[in-house]
């Protein structure tokens, strides 16, 4: 029996210069555009992802509610959505996992970022970026989802080739 061993993967902290090449990062901090409106009530943190509806596509907002995933976990698939972006806003405030690849080629083990995100920050993966589906930690969490509803398939999904293990934290 030949029995492959899983590659172990690399967690690192989510930040907008790693992330670039996969989307934008979404957060309110100091390093972006922001100014004070509302006769100064209000701090409003500007543009922070561009969101591509694609063509003959509009944006949508809906609500995922994520079961938690337990670490170590095995990636066996991926998924990409190839017309839009797509946008994932934590509403419950804990952290959760992304993993991505690039758009270019079918992701292959050594092609994986994983990324552990704050519950203030929030990812828009761009359009045709490999992603894994919603990885929350420790209890089930809500996400405000930015994605496209329109004409035409907008959801691929590979197996990946081996798999891969995610550690725990820590």
């Amino acid at each position: 029996m030949n029995t492959v061993t899983p590659t172990r993967l690399k967690i690192e902290p989510l930040t907008r210069e790693a992330f670039v090449p996969f989307g934008d990062v979404i957060e309110a901090d100091d390093t972006v555009k922001h100014f004070t409106i509302n006769e100064g009530n209000t701090e409003r943190y500007h543009d922070l992802a561009h969101i591509d509806p694609g063509a003959d596509g509009r944006a949508i907002v809906s609500i995922f509610r994520g079961q938690p995933r337990t670490l170590p976990f095995t990636v066996t698939m991926m998924e990409r959505h190839p017309k839009a972006s797509q946008a994932f806003i934590p509403l419950s405030e804990r952290p959760y996992l992304v993993v991505v690849a690039q758009a270019d080629s079918t992701p292959t083990v050594d092609d994986l970022r994983v990324f552990l995100c704050q519950g203030t920050q929030g990812v828009n993966y761009a359009r045709g970026v490999w992603h894994h589906p919603l990885l929350g930690l420790d209890a089930v969490s809500d996400f405000l989802i930015i994605d496209r509803a329109g004409p035409g398939d907008n959801c691929d999904i590979v197996q990946m080739e081996a798999p891969s293990i995610i550690p725990e934290l820590g």
